[in-house]
């Protein structure tokens, strides 16, 4: 048939998780940090999903209003937690991968 080799599949192996880069807010300075898949914690920011599914915290906050991805409230303000269960299935991984 073909002798081009196949493109990568970049969901497809799991054993080289990908890494991203997020942003952490040290006082007035905001430092990038490396964040690997599998040192993630088991519940995340808006700002920690958008960063890993690389759209917009306001398409995050849409999809937890819609029960896209579910949203756990925390405190008085109402802030929202995901988990990280859920964020791995829009991924199309499972956390034992």
């Amino acid at each position: 048939m073909n002798d081009l080799p196949m493109p990568a599949n970049p969901l497809a192996p799991h054993d080289m998780m990908p890494t991203t880069t997020m942003p952490k807010v040290t006082g007035k300075t905001t430092v990038k940090v490396k964040v690997n898949m599998n040192n993630l914690p088991d519940l995340l920011t808006i700002r920690e999903v958008s960063d890993l599914l690389r759209v917009s915290p306001l398409t995050i906050k849409r999809w937890g209003k819609r029960g896209k991805l579910p949203a756990i409230r925390i405190n008085s303000r109402g802030d929202r937690r995901f988990r990280k269960e859920a964020v791995l299935w829009m991924l199309g991984m499972t956390p034992n991968d």
